[in-house]
């Protein structure tokens, strides 16, 4: 049987470290000068040499030759995933104690020493605290994070990073040379892509990819790895961004069903999204609305369910680019109007007048068509795209009111100005401000006026030197007050400004 590929190629001396040399240069000229630490502590991602390393330090400190695969007495390799309890640390507190039979030193090198037991990490403490004079440990780890900090300040720690790009396919274009393999450039940077940095995972897929037998290409990698077609992408992409759920979820059933995995879809789409970022690509979309694309995107592999998630993710970020429908010669046309001063502004008796016109004169309109074109109808076509912003807040308000209450809270407490849709809300408080402008937020309110108006409208929110929130126009089913009444009182002041702060809320008697 063959040795595989990252075995045969495992670095035998620290000059052979690939990337790492910021711990090899270290390493070496404490080996030069004898300044040797008790305990060591390796660091980083699978797959950049840590193991590599802890196993030629071990035998440099014992003045042994390393070929790789021989043992040595002196050097004792411990998986803490597999003897991770506190008896096993015990029996090695025990055997510390003895001193080593051919070398100089006793060095221990635990793998994956996150593993260990809570009892058995306060077993070891004591150990690496006031080890013996023989005996070198060298932890290896990829999740640091998990180690006590007790543990961590009692080793010389070495941070390993993930090896660039490019020195991956220097590597492995000199591994397929020496073996005789035929592989294209672009499959070598597939390979080094996927490989996120990590030597091992590289040269364990060149190894895959080379027993197939014919010459590597950027086709026999994504064949390998499940990597969709980028034209497949591309034109599911350009769905998301016209808004076309119907081809969306055909185009995603398509990919499923050739055998691609929905956690690789999802990470080559946010390839292709990135892209587009950077390169400040015109797809339609804003940065911001990509970005949070981008981001839902991320979740879709560790999800339980990914298949169910992804096309959620693509049907939500493609709903505010649906069509809304074209405006009918006998729609009303509403021009747009700027807001209201605060003195300007309609009292609630008047909005509310208005509230009821705006309904009669609706509630005729509709008596004079013939039943087959109110059916027909929707919402969105007996709308304009100019909209009285004034006389719609209302209704967004009650909008918001019934799903979204604390939002509700906060944008009563706004005034609102429409100009070429573009809707600047103002506040008085900062806090406010920047609630509402959070991206979840400014879409749930374009969302519901596209709802009601057929408007797209793109949100800014801003900070206003108004001397108080002004009261907005009365919305339906609740008795409006004003929010900056005279005080009386201190009390009444005080509750005054509360109110002003957080929005509206009712005041329990104690």
């Amino acid at each position: 049987m063959g040795q595989a590929l990252y075995r045969k190629y495992r670095s035998r001396s620290l000059d052979e470290v690939i990337g790492q040399e910021h711990v090899t240069t270290t390493l070496e000229n404490a080996l030069k000068s004898g300044a040797l630490s008790h305990a060591y502590l390796f660091t980083g991602p699978r797959g950049v040499g840590k193991t590599s390393i802890a196993r030629i330090l071990a035998h440099r400190i014992n003045q042994l030759d390393y070929t790789g695969e021989d043992m040595h007495l002196d050097i004792i390799e411990i998986d803490a995933a597999s003897n991770r309890g506190i008896d096993e640390i015990r029996d090695l507190r025990e055997k510390v104690a003895i001193a080593p039979s051919q070398g100089k030193f006793k060095v221990y090198i635990i793998d994956e020493v996150h593993m260990l037991t809570t009892p058995a990490f306060n077993a070891l403490l004591k150990t690496l605290e006031e080890p013996p004079a023989h005996v070198v440990f060298i932890l290896a780890t990829t999740e640091v994070h998990k180690l006590p900090e007790t543990i961590i300040s009692r080793t010389q720690r070495h941070t390993f990073r993930p090896v660039e790009p490019a020195k991956v396919i220097a590597h492995l274009r000199n591994i397929a040379d020496k073996e005789k393999i035929k592989v294209t450039d672009e499959a070598l940077g597939l390979i080094a892509a996927h490989g996120e940095g990590s030597f091992r995972d590289s040269i364990s897929l060149l190894d895959q990819a080379a027993s197939r037998g014919s010459e590597i290409t950027g086709e026999t990698i994504r064949d390998v790895l499940g990597i969709p077609p980028e034209a497949g992408l591309r034109e599911l992409l350009t769905s998301v961004y016209r808004g076309d759920t119907a081809a969306i979820v055909g185009l995603l059933s398509r990919l499923t069903t050739q055998g691609y995995q929905a956690s690789a879809i999802a990470k080559q789409l946010g390839q292709l999204i990135r892209a587009d970022v950077l390169a400040d690509a015109n797809t339609g979309p804003s940065r911001e609305e990509l970005l949070d694309l981008l981001a839902r995107l991320i979740d879709v592999p560790a999800s339980a369910e990914p298949e169910r998630l992804l096309e959620i993710v693509l049907l939500r970020a493609a709903l505010p680019h649906a069509d809304s429908g074209a405006p009918t010669s006998s729609t009303k046309t509403v021009k747009a109007t700027t807001a209201k001063s605060p003195s300007q502004q309609a009292s609630p008796a008047e909005a509310k007048s208005s509230q009821i016109i705006s309904k009669a004169e609706t509630s005729e309109s509709l008596q004079e068509e013939p039943q087959s074109t109110k059916r027909a109808a929707s919402p969105k076509s007996n709308m304009d795209t100019d909209v009285d912003i004034v006389q719609v807040w209302p209704n967004v308000l009650n909008a918001l009111k019934s799903k979204h209450n604390t939002i509700y809270g906060i944008l009563r407490l706004a005034q609102p100005q429409l100009d070429n849709n573009h809707l600047t809300l103002a506040f008085q408080y900062a806090f406010h401000q920047k609630r509402i402008h959070e991206a979840k937020n400014r879409q749930i309110i374009a969302t519901i006026i596209e709802e009601l108006t057929g408007a797209k409208v793109t949100i800014e929110c801003i900070k206003s030197e108004m001397s108080a929130p002004t009261t907005p126009p009365a919305v339906e089913d609740e008795v409006v007050t004003t929010l900056s009444p005279k005080p009386t009182t201190n009390d009444a002041s005080s509750l005054t400004n509360v109110s002003n702060i957080f929005g509206g809320a009712e005041l329990l008697e104690s």
